[in-house]
């Protein structure tokens, strides 16, 4: 049955994870985009209830994806183009959203993740304030090859809507754990991994610091930049050289020049 209403109970719970509160009461949340929703799939992520418009697919492969998730027992809705828009947060919808559970990863499962991994390659994100950065570091940190990423003192939602975008998925392809910051701390120190601190006033070049140990790359927020306990605790503080008039760049930026310092490296 086509839905036309926005008094669907099912299009007004949809509408309602748009916001925090909501989401963190019913631990669901949306997964919007064809890329974004197939690689929720793939992870075996459980993917509740698919709203689909035809209408705004952008190619020929959505049909095969709406199957194999139909395959697997859940809901599929065709909408109205009106009613999808209504359901999107983005500015060109390309008519797939869905309505998924949330999954959440403590320091009691990294050494899982990790398994024997002697020298892992970590990112440490702290107090992250926008969620297109955050789903932008995802993103970097999967085209990496990173193994986990740590968000501590959170201050955006993993499960936002626009980190789920940002990340154009990778959400789903990276081990995300969530904790606080003095117990990830103390969880690395333990392990003998090197902590990196990226500072303008950092001893040396990015570019000098040495990548090939068991390291976390430890970023902080976009106004204030990392607090002292990872800044005064850091094996290495390194800068990354700016000649304009700004003094530093964008989190993910910075972020993004590390990891692929790392990945040089590491090759």
């Amino acid at each position: 049955m086509l839905i036309s209403s926005a008094q669907n109970p099912k299009v007004k719970y949809a509408l309602k994870l748009q916001d925090k509160r909501s989401r963190d009461k019913t631990q669901h949340f949306l997964v919007e985009g064809y890329r974004e929703l197939k690689r929720a799939h793939e992870a075996g992520r459980y993917i509740e209830t698919l709203f689909t418009c035809p209408e705004l697919f952008l190619g020929s492969n959505e049909e095969a994806l709406i199957r194999s998730i139909e395959g697997d027992g859940r809901v599929v809705l065709p909408c109205t183009e009106k009613i999808f828009r209504l359901l999107s947060y983005r500015d060109r919808p390309d008519g797939l959203l869905a309505i998924a559970k949330q999954a959440h990863l403590g320091l009691a499962d990294l050494d899982n993740v990790l398994g024997g991994n002697k020298s892992p390659l970590l990112i440490v994100v702290e107090a992250i304030e926008k969620p297109g950065n955050l789903g932008t570091i995802l993103r970097s940190a999967d085209a990496v090859g990173v193994d986990a990423v740590i968000v501590c003192d959170q201050c955006t939602d993993i499960h936002n809507p626009n980190v789920v975008r940002a990340s154009v998925g990778t959400l789903f392809t990276i081990p995300i754990i969530e904790a606080e910051g003095k117990e990830a701390m103390q969880w690395i120190r333990q392990r003998g991994i090197s902590v990196l601190a990226a500072t303008p006033s950092g001893e040396h070049m990015y570019t000098e610091a040495n990548m090939l140990v068991p390291l976390a790359i430890a970023v902080g927020t976009e106004q204030l930049g990392l607090s002292p306990l990872w800044m005064e605790q850091a094996t290495y503080r390194v800068r990354i050289p700016m000649r304009g008039v700004a003094d530093s760049l964008n989190v993910a930026m910075a972020t993004t020049l590390l990891l692929y310092e790392a990945l040089r490296q590491r090759s």
